[in-house]
């Protein structure tokens, strides 16, 4: 797979007593992680104000699983995807074992059950990997199965359990599998290549960023980050076969790369990493139509802040957003029911690179993977939005991925 000039693509720095860093994600290695299991936490509530909202009801204190995705190609890399636990009071994370047999696992899903977990395989030969989960900690490695495509860098599961969703940066190209009932993985049933916008300046070729399903089940979203384009997909949910319905083009050279919606379905919040933006977005449910609007500023003054991955929190009132430039946070206020952002904030990361983002499912912790510093930064989110690092940051070679369980 050819390297991309973007900044996710190219070599990656040395840090301090790790080796250097290289290639697109540098088929890195690393991690030192965690199992654990426990309850969920309650589900925020939904209003899309800016406003301050109450402080919620101290949870019962609890420890909480903890996944890491990573690489694990390089020298002095990981072996596996990490477990850790959290402690919801105080954010505390211990480490735990690493489940093995999993290669270059940079992303993970969880299945709706909670049974089983998803990985990429992000190398030249693409892949996608189940592990089923036991609330005694154990787990099981069920099976990996080929993308199609190079580079797979995300996926996700659609809402109705039985499709896993794959990109595949290095191609350009998405990909289906069935989901059995044991959460075993299938043949795949269909794989897309974006051939059609040419490449945006300075892109060699189409690079498939991210896969989601919209809020409403019915259409799959596939964020391209070399042809500038969002397409949407209407998924046959018999089939597992994807038909283009709309696509959306950004501005030329802009680099769409992650999109997170509203809790409301109207809007969603497209992170560019190429011009330092982040692009609100109206959505039509009934179509699948994307439209972009202007691009926002990420709040971090002058030079290239490449920014990650949005997150919104559960009730829809914030937005945050990993800036890997300057190592920040940007916190925006949700106003006009979802379809306006208004720039609050920036606090430092604490951490090089941060990569993914990942709210705790009560909402109260956000979670920051910082890639270069091969950390994992904890902050509490506060009733205002805000947020306050509680702890030190973890170590956790090469931390890519962070994904907090119920």
């Amino acid at each position: 797979m050819k390297p991309s000039p973007h900044p996710s693509s190219g070599p990656e720095r040395p840090v301090p007593a790790l080796p250097a860093l290289p290639g697109r994600r540098g088929f890195l290695g690393g991690l030192l992680a965690t199992a654990a299991l426990a309850a969920a936490g309650p589900a925020l509530a939904t209003p899309a104000r800016a406003a301050a909202r109450p402080a919620p009801a101290p949870a019962p204190r609890a420890t909480r699983p903890l996944l890491l995705g990573t690489y694990t190609s390089e020298a002095g890399g990981g072996t596996g995807i990490g477990t850790a636990a959290y402690d919801t009071a105080t954010g505390a994370i211990t480490p735990g074992p690493v489940i093995t047999g999993v290669d270059n696992p940079s992303y993970l899903a969880l299945h709706p059950s909670g049974s089983t977990v998803y990985a990429v395989a992000e190398q030249e030969a693409g892949a996608v990997t189940a592990v089923r989960l036991a609330p005694d900690g154990a787990y099981e490695v069920l099976g990996s199965r080929p993308s199609g495509g190079s580079g797979t860098t995300h996926l996700s599961v659609h809402p109705s359990g039985r499709w896993l969703l794959s990109a595949n940066y290095g191609s350009g190209s998405v990909a289906v599998h069935p989901i059995a009932e044991d959460g075993a993985l299938g043949e795949r049933t269909d794989l897309v290549t974006h051939s059609s916008p040419p490449p945006g300046p300075g892109q060699g070729g189409p690079h498939a960023h991210q896969i989601v399903t919209a809020p409403d089940g019915g259409h799959v979203l596939a964020v391209d980050l070399g042809t500038d384009t969002v397409y949407t997909y209407a998924l046959d949910e018999s089939a597992g076969t994807l038909t283009e319905v709309s696509r959306a083009a950004l501005a030329p050279g802009s680099g769409p790369r992650h999109l997170a919606f509203h809790p409301g379905g109207r809007s969603a919040y497209l992170a560019c990493e190429l011009d330092n933006t982040l692009v609100v977005c109206a959505y039509d449910p009934a179509t699948g139509a994307l439209t972009p609007g202007p691009g926002q500023s990420t709040g971090t003054g002058s030079g290239t802040s490449y920014p990650a991955q949005p997150v919104v929190t559960g009730d829809g009132a914030y937005v945050y957003l990993a800036n890997r430039g300057p190592n920040s946070l940007t916190r925006y206020a949700v106003e006009d029911d979802g379809a306006a952002l208004r720039l609050l904030d920036t606090v430092p990361v604490g951490g090089d690179w941060p990569r993914q983002l990942a709210l705790s499912p009560d909402g109260s912790l956000l979670f920051a993977a910082n890639q270069r510093s091969s950390t994992v930064t904890v902050f509490r989110v506060g009733p205002d939005g805000s947020l306050t690092v509680v702890g030190d940051p973890f170590p956790a070679p090469v931390a890519v991925c962070v994904l907090p369980l119920p």
